[in-house]
């Protein structure tokens, strides 16, 4: 049943669903399973693996409550044949609790209490009777606690009320149509507007419930809980939903004033009040959704951004007052030299820092200047192109200066991983290690830092935080095996995401190292205490040893098919190592003459593949963005000016480039393209380098807007929407929408909606 279900969602076939079910259990882990047991679940990757592990999840705990339920209904000796299909073939949580709401115990109502009291008879007597004076059949039903005709009548629109509550088909109706016909409105609370000037492009906001993208609903919702906005779920025209009410009771609300003004009052006092619940529950679930994408996909381009590779490196952490704080590390990332340098105000020891920094660079061969992108980085991104030009003038090789994002470099230098790596250092001058490190390979240096503090999410404190922690976690994964690690040189933290690899383990893998020496091969991490049989086979792919005792020990064959690799060899007349990287041979071998009942046609072909280039990095060739000299604050820009910059946060609506200037500019998705595009994702990504041109600035509200069409033209007018655009945004006050396609031009506020937030 849950393969079964999960099949038909994802789009493959029932039996891949099971067979990924089985590994799972089994204790594999997804990049395992992903990367080598296709065959066995028809090549399923690691995002689908993911998606099957969290649905089948939630279905088990769906069947779970399921049972609870049964039991719980038919202890109360109401259970029916008909009652237990329902609930069985129930798909959602939601739709279940629906059906288990009649039956589920609850402090006493005043509709219990009108029972108890025998007034359901009035209350039939009310809907068989609807041209009856209500008053004249509420005499004969007063008694204890409804002494007179009004109260009696109350609480027989109390138990009618009530079964309006409790009917799961009408219920779930009403929530689906106040979603899919409702709207949402924010308007400022009296008195905010200047507290709340980042909210300001929701002071007078419409817009349909399933309309509104994940960013709009995490930011009404904050601007809510911050007491700038004023939030209320429109669910349209009462009379439609009063509508639905009388007809599923089969009621004469024509002729009973009574019976119409109870389905009003119904529908007002509860059926409205549990959907607008559902309903923000709804697009909260919505926007963590998405919001849980964006960060996904931002993390990981992060995570595989270009490796400078092993270069010796100065890190530059800018600032003020306290200094520049400065790091030599060489090509494997060790700490070689540090220093503390004032170029900047209020000491102005200008000349100083530069001889301090070239005096470094010098001594320790430098290749790479990696600055922070934070306070005073362009003053000393001048001062470290000034280091290299003095450096290029006496001989020597120029170093490159390079801005780098410095997100989360203080996070790491205050934690106890920081201090037990640097105990002697002072905290300031381990930022500046970090930096360096992560120009040098930013897989290795941000998997020390807690993923939420990388800053390339959107809204990630407003989300559910265990649901936060899981995705990060299986994109960090994800992206360290699949980039593969270096047996001999990784860390804890950089081990501790391997396929099968604890923090026990890894911790265990370094002191093996440390005492014994490099690996020579993959078999000698047996001899690692606790690393069993199923840990090495989980890890053991992911692991590399370069120049060890066997040349396939530096891929992503897997142990377990070395005999494959031999079987080629041999049917080559070559050795291993003379097989490796022989493009000639390699390309002209069909897989299928090598497959087995173990290792089929998709196996074989990523061992010939990984073969021909054993080890390759799948991480893009590494480049860097140049700022335009004499551009370094908001008010030096100008609309019109083309620029190159770094793509440095990727939202649902746009992407956020730095161009040096301290503060991102947005190219919103309409300005990415002369097509329409759904996802900014499907043009740019996190950390690619891109030429843009500037649209409009606003120097009071720090807003930058950009554009990737570099033929647009700033303060043009919007074109027309072109076919595919997207409908259905905002409405005004007065009802009418604005349209939301993609279109060049328009207003900065349009352009640039929540760029103040998620940052």
């Amino acid at each position: 049943m849950i393969a079964a279900t999960i099949a038909q969602e994802v789009g493959v076939r029932e039996s891949q669903i099971e067979a990924a079910l089985k590994l799972l259990a089994e204790g594999n882990t997804v990049p395992f399973i992903a990367r080598y047991r296709k065959e066995v679940t028809g090549g399923l990757d690691d995002s689908q693996l993911r998606t099957i592990e969290e649905r089948a999840t939630y279905l088990r705990e769906l069947e779970e409550r399921k049972e609870t339920v049964l039991a719980a209904i038919e202890e109360q000796g109401k259970l029916t044949d008909d009652l237990k299909a329902l609930i069985r073939g129930c798909e959602t949580k939601a739709r279940l609790e629906d059906l288990y709401l009649p039956y589920k115990k609850r402090r006493k109502t005043k509709a219990d209490i009108a029972r108890e009291a025998g007034l359901e008879p009035l209350t039939d007597k009310l809907i068989e009777n609807p041209t009856a004076d209500p008053a004249e059949l509420a005499e004969h039903y007063k008694t204890e606690g409804f002494e007179d005709t009004k109260k009696a009548l109350e609480g027989a629109r109390a138990i009618l009320i009530d079964r309006f509550a409790l009917d799961a088909d009408l219920v779930g109706e009403v929530r689906e149509k106040m979603f899919t016909d409702g709207t949402m409105t924010a308007g400022v609370v009296a008195g905010k507007e200047q507290e709340g000037a980042k909210f300001k492009d929701y002071f007078e906001f419409s817009e349909p419930f399933d309309k509104l993208p994940s960013h709009r609903i995490l930011a009404l919702l904050r601007g809510e809980s911050e007491g700038i906005l004023q939030l209320n779920l429109d669910a349209g025209d009462d009379t439609q939903y009063e509508g639905l009410i009388a007809d599923r009771f089969d009621l004469d609300v024509k002729d009973s004033k009574w019976l119409s003004d109870a389905v009003h009052w119904g529908w007002r006092t509860k059926l409205y009040i549990s959907s607008g619940l559902d309903v923000r529950m709804r697009l909260k679930e919505i926007a963590e959704d998405g919001a849980l994408k964006v960060f996904a996909t931002n993390l990981r381009d992060v995570l595989l951004a270009a490796p400078a590779g092993q270069r010796a490196t100065l890190g530059i952490d800018p600032g003020y007052r306290n200094g520049v704080k400065c790091a030599v590390v060489d090509p494997t990332g060790k700490v070689l030299d540090t220093a503390i340098v004032y170029p900047h105000q209020p000491q102005n020891r200008w000349n100083d820092a530069v001889q301090t920094l070239a005096g470094l660079c010098a001594t320790h061969a430098v290749d790479l200047m990696a600055v922070g992108n934070g306070t005073a980085s362009r003053e000393s991104e001048k001062m470290a192109n000034e280091v290299a030009d003095l450096i290029a003038k006496a001989g020597g090789k120029r170093p490159t200066p390079v801005v780098v994002s410095e997100s989360g470099a203080s996070v790491y230098s205050a934690s106890q991983l920081a201090a037990d790596e640097f105990p002697d250092m002072d905290v300031s001058l381990r930022g500046a290690v970090s930096i360096a490190r992560r120009l040098q390979d930013p897989l290795a240096e941000l998997v020390k830092i807690d993923p939420k503090a990388i800053g390339v999410g959107q809204y990630q404190h407003d989300v559910n935080q265990t649901a936060l922690a899981r995705t990060l976690d299986g994109v960090v994964e994800d992206a360290v095996n699949g980039v593969g690690v270096d047996l001999n040189t990784a860390s804890v933290p950089l081990l501790e995401r391997v396929a099968g690899v604890n923090s026990t383990i890894a911790g265990n893998i370094v002191a093996y190292r440390d005492e014994n020496g490099s690996f020579a091969s993959r078999k000698e991490l047996k001899k690692v205490p606790r690393l069993g049989p199923k840990a090495f086979e989980q890890a053991a792919g992911f692991l590399r040893i370069t120049g060890g005792t066997d040349p396939l020990d530096a891929s992503a064959v897997h142990p377990e098919a070395y005999p494959v690799v031999a079987r080629i060899a041999e049917s080559t007349g070559l050795g291993v190592g003379e097989l490796i990287g022989n493009s000639a041979v390699l390309t002209k071998l069909k897989p299928a003459d090598f497959a087995d009942e173990t290792f089929g046609v998709p196996t074989v072909t990523d061992i010939i593949a990984e073969l021909d280039k054993p080890g390759r990095d799948p991480r893009p060739e590494f480049k860097t963005a140049s700022f335009k000299e004499g551009v370094e604050k908001v008010s030096d820009l100008k609309p019109g000016m083309i620029l190159e910059g770094t793509v440095t946060n990727v939202a649902a609506f746009g992407a956020f480039v730095d161009v040096g200037v301290h503060q991102d500019g947005l190219v919103h998705v309409s300005a990415m393209s002369d097509k329409f595009i759904s996802d900014p994702h499907e043009v740019v990504r996190s950390g690619q380098v891109v030429k843009v041109k500037v649209m409009e600035v606003d120097v009071e509200r720090q807003r930058i807007g950009l554009s990737l069409r570099l033929n647009d033209e700033p303060g043009q007018p919007a074109p027309k929407k072109r076919g595919g655009g997207r409908q259905g945004g905002p409405k005004s006050k007065g009802g009418s929408k604005q349209s939301r396609g993609n279109q060049g031009g328009g207003s900065l506020a349009d352009a640039l909606r929540n760029a103040g937030f998620g940052r």
